[in-house]
C-alpha cells in the first residue's frame, strides 16, 4: 500500500523530513495584494496532513505531476486539516529562465492561497533529501509530519489514487 521509489532519496516511510531550512527566498507570502518572501523550514510541517510536492524549477517537471495536482484541486481537502507543500527549486532551472520561475511561483501562490509555496533558490531542500535533479517529487505526510508516501518521477493513474487515499485517511 505505501509507496517508495528506487530513487536515491533519503525520505523514509514513518520517519520525519530531513530538517531543511530555506532562507534565499523562502515561503511566499500574500500582505494584501505584495508578495513578500520569509524564511522557511521542514519543522513547520507538522500540524497538518500534507501533499509535498517538490519540483525542479522547469516545465517539464511542473508538468510531469499535473495529474496530481489537478486530482488534488477536484478533492477540495478540508484546508483546517491539509496543506499542500509546493516547494520549487528555482536553483534547478534552465539558465536565464530564474525571473520567469520566480513570477510563475508567485502566480500559483496567489491563485492558491491555501496553499504553501516555497522558492528554494539554493537547492537546500534538494540537497537536504537527496532528491533528483530536474524531477518531481510527491511526499506524503501525516499530521505528525512522518512521511507516509513518497515517490519521485511521474506519478501513475494508482499511485495517484494511493495518495488520495492516504489523505482523506488522515483527515477524517
Amino acid at each position: 500500500m505505501l509507496s517508495s521509489s528506487t530513487f536515491a532519496h533519503n525520505l523514509q516511510i514513518d520517519q520525519l523530513l530531513p530538517a531543511v531550512k530555506v532562507s534565499d527566498y523562502g515561503e511566499i507570502v500574500l500582505n494584501g495584494k505584495d508578495i513578500a518572501f520569509q524564511s522557511w523550514t521542514s519543522s513547520t510541517l507538522p500540524g497538518k496532513v500534507r501533499i509535498v510536492h517538490h519540483l525542479a524549477g522547469r516545465t517539464s517537471a511542473k508538468e510531469k505531476n499535473q495529474a496530481m495536482i489537478d486530482a488534488i484541486k477536484a478533492s477540495h481537502f478540508n484546508p483546517a486539516k491539509y496543506q499542500t507543500t509546493t516547494i520549487i527549486n528555482a536553483d534547478d532551472a534552465i539558465v536565464g529562465t530564474g525571473m520567469f520561475v520566480k513570477s510563475s511561483a508567485e502566480k500559483g501562490k496567489v491563485e492558491n492561497p491555501h496553499s504553501q509555496v516555497v522558492l528554494d533558490d539554493k537547492s537546500a531542500v534538494k540537497n537536504a533529501w537527496a532528491l533528483n535533479a530536474k524531477e518531481s517529487a510527491i511526499i506524503v505526510l501525516d499530521k505528525n509530519g512522518k512521511v507516509k508516501f513518497v515517490k519521485e518521477g511521474q506519478l501513475s493513474a494508482s499511485d495517484i489514487q494511493t495518495v488520495l487515499s492516504l489523505v482523506r485517511e488522515f483527515t477524517h
